[in-house]
C-alpha cells in the first residue's frame, strides 16, 4: 500500500509529520487528546467532539472496525484524527468496515505515524490549541497561517449547531446484550410510564438509551426550544445533555434552565447540561488547561449522608464550573475530580435538581454511575407522587 504524506501543524508552529488515513484534505480544530484504550467510534461519533481534532493515546487505533451499533450519532462529529498506528484490516465479529474506510466514508480526515506520546505531552505541558491536518498543504508556513486564522474554542457556542433541528420521540433502549442494571430497578412498580423532555446540546444516543431503559418515554427538543414549548409536555423531568463548545456561550440555554428552575420540575444534566445547570444557578465556568477526556477519571460523591465512594467515570469536557463562584449560589457540590480537584456534581439546595460532568451513560466506559439514571426516575416518582397527594 502507498501511503500518502500528510502533516500535523499546531498554533505554536510545531510540525508533525506522516501519513493520511481516511479522507484527503484538509481539516483545522482544537487539537485535544483521549486516553481511553477502547471505544474509538463511541469518541469519534459523540457530538461533544464537534470543532476539535481528536489524538489517540492508545498506540493502536482501528483493530475492532466499526459498527453501526456503536455510534452515538449519526456519523462522525470530530473534526479529525491522530494515531501512532492505524489497522487496515481489523478484527472483530462485530465488524462491518474499518475505520479508515468508515471515516472515508463521512470525509474525515486522519493522520497517523507520529509520535502521540510527544505530541500528547505538549499539549499537557502547553494546553489544547488549534491545530490543522491536511494532505493537500503539505507547507507548514500555509497550513499554519490557517491555523491562525481559526476561532478559539473559548466563547464558541456550538450546542446549537450540534442539536437536532426537529422534535422526535426516541424509544430504543439499552441493546439488551449490554444491558448491567437490574431489572427492578429499571421498570415502574406500578407500570406509569415517565415523561422526560431531553433538551438536545449535542446528545449522544446512549443516554436516550438509558433513560428509555429506566422506564421513560424521551421527547427530545432542540436547543432552542422554547421553555413554554417544553412544559406543554407536562414533562416528569426534564434532562439537560451533553454537548460541544464553552458553555457560557450557551446564553439561551442558560436562560432556558433558568426559567425551567421556576417549573419546579426534576431537572437532570450531564456535561455541557451540568455546567448550564451550574451557570443557570449562578456559578461561572472556565477553560480546562488540556481537558478530562477519558475513561478512567476518579470522582467522589461527598454530599451530605453519601458513602464518600470514589466512581470511575468517562469524562469528555474541555471547560469546568468554578467551585468558588458556587458559595453562595442555589447549588451546592456534591463530587469532586479527584485529579484536579475540580467540581464533577451539583445539585440544588431545594429543588430535585442534579447534575454531573461526568458520562454515566459510559459508552465507552466504567458503569459506576450507571445509579444516576435510578435517582433521575426515582425523583420523578417522588415529585408526582407528591404532586398527586397535594
Amino acid at each position: 500500500m502507498v501511503k500518502q504524506a500528510a502533516i500535523l501543524v499546531l498554533a505554536d508552529g510545531s510540525c508533525y509529520r506522516g501519513f493520511a488515513f481516511g479522507a484527503t484534505g484538509t481539516a483545522i480544530g482544537e487539537v485535544v487528546f483521549n486516553t481511553g484504550m477502547t471505544g474509538y467510534q463511541e469518541v469519534l461519533t459523540d457530538p461533544s467532539y464537534s470543532g476539535q481534532i481528536i489524538t489517540f493515546t492508545y498506540p493502536e487505533l482501528g483493530n475492532t472496525g466499526v459498527t453501526p451499533e456503536d455510534e452515538e450519532s449519526d456519523k462522525p462529529k470530530a473534526k479529525g484524527a491522530i494515531a501512532r498506528n492505524i489497522t487496515y484490516v481489523p478484527s472483530n465479529w462485530r465488524s462491518q468496515q474499518s475505520l479508515p474506510d468508515y471515516l472515508k466514508t463521512h470525509n474525515i480526515v486522519g493522520i497517523a505515524g507520529i509520535d502521540t506520546r510527544a505530541l500528547t505531552r505538549k499539549l499537557r505541558s502547553m494546553g489544547a490549541m488549534n491545530g490543522g491536518i491536511s494532505t493537500e498543504i503539505l507547507d507548514p508556513e500555509e497550513l499554519l497561517a490557517k491555523v491562525k486564522s481559526a476561532p478559539s474554542m473559548q466563547g464558541l457556542n456550538l450546542a446549537q449547531g450540534a442539536s437536532t433541528t426537529q422534535i422526535y420521540e426516541w424509544q430504543e433502549p439499552t441493546i439488551a446484550g449490554w444491558e448491567y442494571a437490574e431489572d427492578d430497578a429499571k421498570q415502574p412498580s406500578d407500570g406509569e410510564q415517565l415523561t422526560v423532555v431531553a433538551i438536545d446540546f449535542g446528545v449522544k444516543r446512549n443516554i436516550l438509551r438509558r433513560l428509555v431503559s429506566y422506564g421513560c418515554r424521551v421527547i427530545v427538543v432542540p436547543a432552542d426550544t422554547p421553555t413554554e414549548k417544553i412544559l406543554e409536555y407536562n414533562p416528569d423531568g426534564i434532562f439537560l445533555s451533553n454537548g460541544p463548545g464553552d458553555p457560557a456561550a450557551v446564553t439561551e440555554g442558560v436562560k432556558t434552565a433558568q426559567a425551567l428552575l421556576k417549573a419546579n420540575k426534576p431537572m437532570f444534566g450531564i456535561c455541557l447540561g451540568h455546567q448550564i445547570l451550574g451557570l443557570s444557578m449562578g456559578g461561572e465556568t472556565f477553560k480546562l488547561k488540556f481537558g478530562h477526556r477519558g475513561l478512567n477519571q476518579p470522582a467522589q460523591n461527598q454530599a451530605e449522608n453519601s458513602d464518600r465512594r470514589v466512581e470511575i467515570t468517562s469524562q469528555n469536557h474541555g471547560f469546568a464550573l468554578d467551585s468558588i463562584s458556587l458559595d453562595g449560589s442555589a447549588a451546592q457540590v456534591t463530587h469532586w475530580n479527584l485529579n484536579d480537584k475540580t467540581v464533577a456534581g451539583l445539585e440544588h439546595k431545594e429543588l430535585p435538581i442534579f447534575s454531573v460532568q461526568y458520562h454515566p451513560e459510559a459508552s465507552p466506559g466504567p458503569h459506576d454511575a450507571d445509579y444516576l439514571f435510578e435517582k433521575f426516575v426515582a425523583a420523578m416518582r417522588s415529585h408526582k407522587k407528591s404532586a398527586v397527594s397535594s
